[in-house]
């Protein structure tokens, strides 16, 4: 969409659980109509109350607007390297929270891999707790009030998180390398910095994240990519692909063309006419300033 599309916007943050949340965003958008969002890959996972209407999204795009659409109020998402097709109404309100993928299990009771299933969302994962939080949340007048609420609700599920749901320090510490390095580090490399043998780190990312150490690295490249791009279209800054490109760690501008094809289904130049004001897009910082 394009800022002269939209009627109303607003973006609310609010840092209520650092180590676990990147970033929390209350969102209140009006529009002239109903459109269709890719929700971008991310190497967080996606927590998103609903404060209107359900949450009407898929995997494909054909199966919007069909009964194949899933339609949730309470969605947690896990990690996917493709785009997610979201129907976004004219009105919206909500909570989107973008989650540590290694704090799953401290606050949804299951692992990142096992979040991404196709049946692992919203109350079937949280249970009816979650709905019951929503609706206060819609009946609370006030941002601040909303979040005070929210943050109450999500301190009480991570203190109440057994000892085993802590990951172990060596997935952790190569969790960190790579967001540091931007997604520039090899296999061997970041498995000898932690100390494993590089099978048993893969074995480790299978069983945590359901994906590989390497495709982990190129979905938090992307998500550094996309962010920035975002960022120089939001400050309208002058389009330098070529250069972001190499900045992010891409060969060349045809490079960061295919992983955007292959992640997005689109390029970086029609995403960014598609929709660049957005929760994810304009509205989320993710640990960024």
């Amino acid at each position: 969409m394009t800022t002269e599309a939209v009627v109303e916007t607003s973006f609310l943050h609010a840092d209520l659980l650092p180590g676990v949340l990147a970033s929390t965003v209350g969102y209140a958008v009006a529009e002239p109509a109903e459109r269709l969002h890719r929700g971008v890959p991310s190497p967080w996972l996606t927590f998103i109350l609903s404060l209107d209407e359900p949450i009407a999204w898929s995997q494909e795009a054909n199966a919007l607007g069909t009964p194949a659409e899933r339609r949730e109020a309470v969605l947690v998402s896990g990690l996917h390297p493709n785009a997610t097709y979201i129907r976004m109404p004219r009105v919206q309100a909500g909570i989107q929270m973008a989650v540590h993928p290694l704090a799953a299990r401290r606050l949804f009771g299951a692992s990142a891999a096992e979040l991404a299933g196709p049946d692992a969302a919203g109350v079937d994962v949280l249970g009816a707790d979650a709905e019951a939080l929503r609706q206060r949340l819609v009946e609370t007048p006030t941002w601040p009030g909303r979040f005070a609420l929210l943050g109450a609700y999500l301190r009480d599920r991570v203190g109440r998180a057994p000892a085993s749901a802590v990951v172990r320090p060596e997935l952790a510490e190569a969790w960190r390398w790579l967001q540091r390095s931007g997604g520039a580090r090899r296999l061997d490399g970041l498995a000898a910095h932690v100390a494993l043998s590089p099978r048993h780190l893969t074995t480790l990312f299978q069983r945590e994240l359901g994906l590989s150490p390497k495709r982990a690295a190129r979905l938090v490249r992307f998500d550094r990519a996309s962010r920035r791009l975002a960022r120089v279209v939001r400050l309208d800054r002058p389009l330098d692909l070529g250069g972001l490109a190499a900045d992010c760690g891409y060969y060349d501008q045809s490079h960061l063309d295919r992983e955007f094809r292959e992640h997005l289904g689109t390029s970086p130049t029609a995403w960014l006419e598609e929709e660049h004001r957005n929760v994810q897009a304009g509205g989320h910082r993710n640990g960024e300033a």
